[in-house]
């Protein structure tokens, strides 16, 4: 919290940085930048449920489009006043950003985060007619049969399609071919029908109950510790790549002139919102984890560092803005 604003005419000098706040006729806008009933919904609706108790009516917007960063720019070109906030992941922050020609922002000058809400990994999964059941045996397996293997993920410039390109190179499988798809929803169909062999895809619910009913067998995970809602699976490190950490997340950021005292403000309300237990729970059976990166400092090293990570993957796969 910022201190020193106890006094009373400190207070009425510090007010006009303050948010305005909700009204009944101008709520605050939490932007989504993906269509309704995705990932980003489960966590942008609870959140928001929780964080009107200190900043008012919150009012969930759904602006989907080029791979989230219309949403983004939106928020990006707002009124930094604290009334408009963006639900931001790998797609607005990393990917969109490094392989979208004019996105119309950017990144790390155009926002302030608030904090990293929470982060999942990709599961590395196969059909289970393939005789393997661990990650190393699916790269001996795969390195006798070189060009015969493709995986499926959920597009183009993705940050599943970036993951498993960081895993082809690390398990020097140059030759494993990718199948895009048009969202992870359709790669999953694929996958658990046969169609294609292996997935590279956002963990969720969904894939972990897939797995464990034997419709298709997740290898490893890409976090750097097994995930509290499959601590059966084996992450990729401890499969033999100890470099084999990819994340999307879930963050909450403001547009870059948003007032110090406002990003407190927002800061202290989102803190509050994911300490609830009932939050935590909801996240964790939706196959995500609380961040610890939950503070505006924190977050900006995050971003920083995600940047630096993935931006020489991108460019050794030859992906183009565009």
């Amino acid at each position: 919290m910022l201190a020193g604003l106890a006094g009373g005419g400190l207070l009425a000098a510090a007010g006009a940085a303050w948010p305005q706040g909700a009204t009944a006729d101008r709520p605050v806008r939490l932007i989504v930048p993906f269509a309704p009933g995705g990932i980003n919904d489960t966590v942008a609706r609870p959140l928001a449920e929780r964080m009107r108790s200190a900043l008012g009516n919150i009012v969930v917007e759904n602006r989907a489009g080029a791979g989230g960063t219309i949403g983004a720019a939106v928020v990006a070109r707002a009124e930094p006043d604290g009334n408009t906030l963006l639900l931001g992941s790998a797609a607005t922050h990393i990917v969109g950003p490094l392989v979208t020609a004019g996105p119309g922002y950017d990144p790390v000058k155009d926002f302030t985060p608030i904090g990293i809400i929470s982060v999942s990994g990709l599961a590395i999964a196969v059909h289970p007619s393939l005789p393997v059941k661990t990650l190393q045996a699916f790269v001996a397996f795969a390195r006798d049969r070189p060009s015969q293997l493709s995986y499926a993920s959920a597009g183009a410039g993705s940050a599943t399609h970036l993951g498993a390109e960081l895993f082809k190179s690390l398990a020097r499988l140059p030759s494993l071919s990718h199948v895009p798809y048009r969202g992870g929803g359709p790669a999953a169909t694929d996958l658990l029908g046969g169609h294609v062999p292996v997935g590279v895809l956002n963990i969720s619910s969904q894939m972990i109950d897939y797995h464990r009913a034997g419709r298709l067998r997740i290898l490893a995970v890409t976090t750097a510790k097994r995930a509290n809602s499959a601590s059966e699976i084996p992450t990729a490190i401890e499969s033999g790549l100890p470099d084999m950490v990819a994340l999307n997340f879930a963050g909450l950021f403001v547009p870059a002139a948003t007032p110090a005292a406002t990003v407190e403000r927002i800061s202290t309300a989102l803190r509050a919102a994911i300490a609830d237990k009932a939050l935590v729970k909801l996240f964790l059976n939706a196959g995500l984890e609380m961040s610890a990166d939950d503070t505006p400092e924190r977050a900006q090293r995050f971003i920083e560092s995600e940047i630096g990570r993935w931006s020489p993957v991108i460019r050794s796969i030859g992906l183009k803005p565009g």
